[in-house]
């Protein structure tokens, strides 16, 4: 079943992102998404030379999965919810987790002369699972107010992020 929701969050698949929503009991199967994602994040920083960035990468991970589905949550349900938006922080943490499986691609990025492209298909594919994810999870009649959420959203993740970077020395963001 595992294999079969990554495979179908790989394929954009609304339905799953539905799914995963009310299975409290795919917290599990998308906290084992978001490592093979760290991990894949941590082979491609470690292959660049930045070994911080293997222990690091996974550790922060896991720590901007969840401000990131709290960004989303607070933004969604309080900021700008729709008539029919009912959710939770957890509803969006599972849904974000399996949005994430296409970073598991990102170990690609460690092959000579593929580096940007596979950082930019991962990076686009995994913004199109999360808007797809994020619609379902706030149930969204209309795709825009998904991609509004998941903008405003990523950019206030990518300040925490930067402010942290520069502070604390955490690993390079993969895109750079």
């Amino acid at each position: 079943m595992f294999i079969k929701r990554v495979i179908r969050a790989l394929t954009l698949d609304p339905e799953l992102y539905e799914e995963v929503e009310h299975d409290k009991s795919a917290m599990w199967q998308a906290v084992i998404v978001v490592f093979l994602v760290s991990l894949s994040r941590g082979i491609y920083s470690y292959q660049t030379g930045d070994y911080k960035g293997l222990i690091l990468g996974t550790i922060t991970s896991f720590i901007l999965w969840i401000l990131l589905a709290f960004l989303i949550y607070l933004i969604g349900t309080k900021l700008f919810p729709e008539s029919d938006t009912r959710s939770d922080q957890w509803e969006i943490m599972r849904v974000l987790g399996f949005a994430s499986a296409p970073g598991i691609f990102r170990v690609f990025a460690v092959v000579p002369h593929l580096t940007a492209v596979v950082l930019v298909i991962v990076w686009v594919w995994t913004l199109v699972a999360m808007i797809i994810g994020v619609r379902q999870a706030l149930d969204f009649k209309n795709t825009w107010n998904a991609i509004w959420v998941c903008v405003v959203g990523l950019i206030m993740y990518w300040l925490v992020y930067i402010i942290f970077y520069f502070a604390y020395g955490l690993p390079k963001p993969a895109w750079s």
